[in-house]
């Protein structure tokens, strides 16, 4: 029997309306009025366009959607458990911002069928852009004639908000140019920020604005009704295959509500009066709450439509391995198990002392560029420093419009949206995305690095010119805080290497890591190989590469090209008993057990940490510190290290007097703690 619920969609969306009004309303918290405004177009995506399969989240093929406005949470959530994905449950929609939850305040990408976290504006839209380079390199990658094994869409829905940020206009700009046919960003133009009336701060031509990018642009002005104008504006850029998509669609915030098109619905539940109005409005029975009926379920699931789609595609990957069987076992181990390949870290370079002096930098790109030809997902780029960063993959050439199938993304003078782009393409699965810039960039950048570590994903954040040792270019270019920003980061791994070995060693470690960013730190300057570092040691954190004889007196802890320091140091203390330690990872020394821990640090040895940055956090692991205490200055490399204190001669002085400070006193112990 046919119901009204079947062929009225408008019951159906105003579902959704309703449905995100209570989330928002029973949490006291949150935002009801984008994903209301909004709702139509959600139909008509999940409804017209997505491909997907509930119950394989992760089914290679899939189109990604992107919820940049991530306060706009509810709609994404509302859809995730509509559509028929099995583990979002009404019960998630009930405990919306509760403490454990999977319905968070904004979207998180841990969970099944949330391919991005969101929140932090803008960021969602930059990493669709990785997304779509993503598809854009494996589709040129593997796919044959007959075989479009990779073929899909990457959807962004963005706010006024997204797009006041910078990083869409770093992220946008380079799209175009790209020219990424397979991206397609929904602009909810709903006039409406926090503050009020986008009037304000915001008037701009959006559409003229990404036309200059190079996109395709269209304009959809009554985005609340018109539900065909919003199916042919998609479809109409489904078809531009040689430019991005940008389709404004004009919406009211919050339609429905006594407050709507103010920015009164934007982050405050509706309040019980009016939500009780809106479902007279639309037909519901204001009684109810959390009221979805059978027709609206039976209207929405996909997990039929999502099997038989799968199946097609499984169909065609079977013929696919037939006819290439090489490629499919690539892409099955590289995209579907994500697992590294056999016996790729017997390539890493190793070193003697015997070996040529070089900085970090040189080092590392010669590491990259090593594992790049044996893993091939490493892909990535620089932000306009290529010949300074040596990152650069010498095998391949540049990723642009018409050579997708390349390596090397030139990103530009755009350090955000590389970071953010690389998020994406991480979270896309079968790349290790890796962007390099010099280390005081990274601030340019936070927003993104600190979002790829909670979001639990693999990138490596190269970056080069590490200390005040990068010499002429100064304090503006000096990074002193940027050591202790990235190891104060939640699952983040920061990494010093003093020379080549532990360059190699840091590398191996980055690259086996699933869940956890890493950024590496490396020099300008020259370092020499060192007796007794090693690839191993990196893995543990810290470690001993300059033993004494019997109980040391003093302990000297170095990272990077201050290690080499420390050891010099030690041939300048020859009446003392010295241990030198290198310590390139806090977190992944943090990692080992107590017993190791004792085994470099005994208890009662007085401890010195050599670092050309910042001195603070130091004093977990050392009783005194050589590092900065201000802001570096413009000169000769050996100059500046001289002026700050970073020679043997002041490390061996202050070495001493350590050792006669702690002479008969009791040495405070920095390994046990009562938890």
């Amino acid at each position: 029997m046919t119901t009204k619920a079947d062929v009225d969609p408008w019951h159906h969306i105003n579902t959704i309306r309703v449905l995100c009004a209570d989330v928002v309303q029973k949490a006291n918290s949150g935002h009801p009025g984008a994903p209301m405004g909004m709702a139509p177009v959600a139909h008509v995506l999940w409804k017209k366009f997505l491909k997907y399969n509930p119950v394989n989240a992760l089914w290679p093929a899939r189109d990604r959607f992107i919820l940049s406005n991530g306060h706009a949470c509810a709609l994404l959530y509302a859809m995730l458990h509509l559509t028929g994905y099995p583990e979002w449950t009404m019960k998630d929609l009930l405990d919306f911002r509760q403490l454990g939850s999977k319905t968070p305040g904004h979207p998180e990408g841990h969970y099944n069928g949330i391919e991005v976290t969101t929140g932090p504006l803008g960021q969602g839209l930059a990493n669709g852009v990785g997304l779509a380079i993503a598809e854009a390199h494996l589709a040129a990658t593997y796919n044959k004639p007959g075989f479009n094994l990779v073929d899909h869409y990457t959807y962004v829905f963005c706010g006024d908000g997204c797009l006041q940020e910078g990083v869409t206009s770093e992220a946008s700009s380079l799209a175009g140019h790209l020219g990424l046919g397979k991206l397609i960003v929904i602009y909810d133009d709903n006039k409406i920020t926090i503050d009020g009336s986008t009037d304000l701060a915001f008037t701009e031509d959006v559409l003229k604005r990404y036309e200059s990018y190079g996109w395709h642009t269209q304009n959809v002005p009554d985005g609340n009704s018109d539900l065909n104008a919003i199916e042919a504006a998609i479809a109409a850029a489904k078809k531009v295959t040689d430019k991005p998509s940008f389709i404004k669609l004009t919406t009211t915030i919050g339609f429905g509500s006594k407050k709507e098109g103010t920015e009164h619905v934007h982050g405050n539940p509706l309040g019980n009066e009016d939500i009780v109005q809106v479902k007279k409005r639309f037909g519901f029975d204001s009684a109810k709450t959390f009221d979805v009926s059978k027709e609206t379920y039976d209207y929405y699931s996909h997990v039929e439509k999502g099997k038989a789609d799968e199946q097609s595609w499984n169909d065609m990957f079977k013929k696919y391995s037939e006819a290439h069987p090489d490629l499919a076992k690539e892409f099955k181990r590289r995209v579907i198990d994500r697992r590294l390949p056999d016996g790729w870290k017997e390539k890493l370079p190793r070193y003697t002392p015997s070996d040529a002096p070089a900085a970090t930098r040189k080092f590392g790109g010669k590491v990259l560029n090593v594992l790049a030809d044996v893993i091939p997902e490493i892909f990535g780029g620089s932000a306009d420093l290529n010949p300074s960063c040596f990152t650069y993959l010498e095998k391949s050439k540049d990723f642009q419009k018409n050579a997708y199938h390349n390596r090397n993304v030139r990103f530009g003078v755009r350090e955000h949206a590389m970071c953010s782009i690389m998020n994406g393409i991480s979270a896309y699965g079968g790349f290790i995305p890796f962007g390099s810039t010099f280390l005081n960039f990274i601030g340019y950048a936070l927003g993104a690095t600190v979002l790829a570590a909670l979001s639990e994903i693999k990138c490596l954040f190269i970056m080069t010119h590490d200390s005040i040792g990068l010499g002429e270019d100064g304090p503006t270019h000096q990074p002193i805080e940027k050591y202790m920003i990235a190891r104060e980061t939640p699952n983040t791994l920061f990494f010093r290497p003093a020379d080549g070995n532990e360059t190699s060693g840091t590398y191996a470690c980055a690259i086996q890591q699933d869940k956890t960013p890493s950024v590496i730190a490396l020099s300008r300057q020259n370092v020499s190989n060192l007796k007794g570092t090693s690839i191993e040691g990196v893995a543990k954190g810290a470690y001993v590469i300059d033993e004494c004889d019997g109980t040391p007196e003093i302990i000297l802890i170095g990272t990077g090209s201050e290690l080499e320091l420390c050891v010099k140091a030690k041939t300048l203390l020859k009446d003392h008993k010295v241990r030198v330690v290198s310590f390139p990872c806090w977190e992944l020394y943090e990692k080992q057990d107590i017993k190791y821990k004792e085994s470099v640090f005994p208890d009662g040895v007085p401890v010195i940490s050599v670092e050309a940055g910042s001195i603070n956090g130091w004093a977990r692991y050392a009783h005194a510190s050589i590092g900065m205490t201000t802001f570096g200055a413009s000169g000769k490399e050996k100059d500046i290290f001289k002026h700050f204190g970073f020679t043997p001669e002041n490390v061996a002085e202050k070495a001493v007097l350590t050792i006669n400070f702690y002479k008969g006193k009791n040495v405070p112990d920095l390994v046990h703690r009562p938890f």
